[in-house]
């Protein structure tokens, strides 16, 4: 219990603002503007770690680096707390390669929690808002290549379920090298 908790508290902090970073890096790189609700709640969730950052840490092309390494040093700041909580400071030599699974992990999270929304709003009748405009512009990138080898069926388009599923492949592929990496 005195693991659990503090342990479920790092991933809700770290999964809000290394996800806030993610979105940004994501938003960014599709030219999503940002002057909607999401957008500057984005901007204000991660411009205290991605503002200094970029001092530092130019972009490439469209890539905003200073939000991929935002995302990846508070994922390391998690594992690094957890192992100090654990007394395993002897794995620290592994922590950067941990971190970088676990951000890769939080991406497919992220990209699955949007794959969710974009189809529950694709159900809902009249979803004409800024939001659903919003989301739907950031789902069609995933979407898009698989709508070319997957037919409507009863006219529903059962490519964010596809790309689910893929995401989730992928998720245990992540944690199947998490694993493997802790056994090094």
């Amino acid at each position: 219990m005195l693991y659990q908790i503090p342990s479920f508290l790092l991933d809700v902090i770290v999964g809000l603002v290394g996800g806030a970073c993610l979105l940004r890096l994501y938003m960014q790189y599709h030219r999503v503007p940002f002057g909607n609700p999401l957008g500057r709640f984005v901007f204000a969730v991660t411009d205290w770690i991605v503002m200094p950052l970029r001092r530092v840490v130019p972009s490439f092309k469209r890539w905003d680096l200073a939000s991929a390494i935002a995302a990846w040093l508070l994922v390391l700041a998690k594992f690094l707390l957890l192992s100090l909580l654990l007394g395993s400071l002897g794995r620290l030599a592994i922590l950067p390669l941990v971190s970088l699974v676990g951000l890769l992990q939080l991406a497919v999270s992220g990209l699955t929690a949007l794959l969710v929304v974009y189809a529950v709003l694709s159900w809902l009748p009249n979803t004409s808002s800024m939001l659903s405009a919003l989301i739907a512009r950031l789902a069609e990138p995933l979407v898009r290549p698989l709508r070319r080898y997957i037919p409507l069926i009863g006219g529903v388009d059962l490519s964010p379920l596809a790309a689910i599923v893929l995401l989730q492949v992928a998720g245990i592929v992540l944690g199947s090298l998490m694993g493997a990496v802790f056994r090094l």
